[in-house]
């Protein structure tokens, strides 16, 4: 049975592609940082693949808990998939790079570019073991200039960076770095603090685009996954 570690899987996109993975038969291994919230998450996922997914509670960005993920997708037979979904968008509302603060600045790259590769080097043997795959998370930012997404918007095209030449690394492997669109999730509502939303899709919208990916498995690179034609996924 396949295996797969999602990061940030408490609520929004990962909470919506841990479900989907579920519900198509997938072992899991979820995170979030809040303990409450992951249990809550891991009884919304669970439905029938009870026993099929194990909650790790912490943070990203503590080499231990990026430990811990692995030793316990291992633990369930190996390691097929990495989702590393897991991110931070910075100050709400975003200033411009002018004022960005530094301090801040840190914690965006700590995040959403060193913790997961942290996590991908800690999952290459085992991913290697079983020519498995990495998803990395990100953002149309990471691609065009958008004024005052510059903290967000660097540190997404810092790691599909490290996604393409990790890529050229690990020919064995499959690594997409994956734009799931604009959705309607919390941190996009923190990137537009007081207006309406209400009109962009569901996360749960692009599982199918997610599966359908998987099942396909094209050659590494960059995946948006409104380009994806929707149909059964693994």
């Amino acid at each position: 049975m396949a295996v797969a570690i999602v990061t940030g899987a408490s609520r929004g996109l990962g909470l919506a592609l841990a479900a989907g993975l579920a519900d198509a038969g997938w072992q899991l291994v979820v995170d979030a940082r809040g303990a409450d919230d992951l249990a809550a998450a891991v009884r919304q996922i669970e439905g029938a693949a009870r026993d099929r997914v194990v909650g790790v509670a912490g943070d990203v960005t503590d080499a231990a808990h990026r430990l811990a993920l692995v030793e316990a997708a291992e633990r369930l037979g190996g390691l097929d998939l990495l989702v590393n979904n897991a991110g931070i968008l910075g100050p709400s509302p975003q200033p411009p790079l002018a004022e960005y603060p530094l301090d801040v600045l840190r914690d965006v790259y700590e995040v959403n570019v060193v913790a997961p590769l942290g996590l991908i080097q800690l999952a290459l043997p085992a991913l290697r073991a079983r020519r498995g795959s990495v998803v990395t998370v990100t953002s149309d930012a990471a691609v065009e200039a958008y004024s005052g997404w510059g903290g967000y918007g660097s540190a997404k095209a810092a790691i599909e960076q490290a996604s393409r030449i990790l890529a050229a690394e690990e020919p064995d492997l499959r690594v997409w770095w994956v734009d799931p669109g604009d959705l309607r999730t919390r941190m996009h509502q923190e990137a537009f603090p007081g207006e309406d939303i209400s009109d962009r899709p569901l996360p749960e919208t692009v599982v199918p685009a997610f599966r359908r990916l998987l099942a396909d498995a094209p050659p590494s690179g960059r995946i948006r996954l409104a380009d994806v034609p929707t149909g059964a996924g693994r």
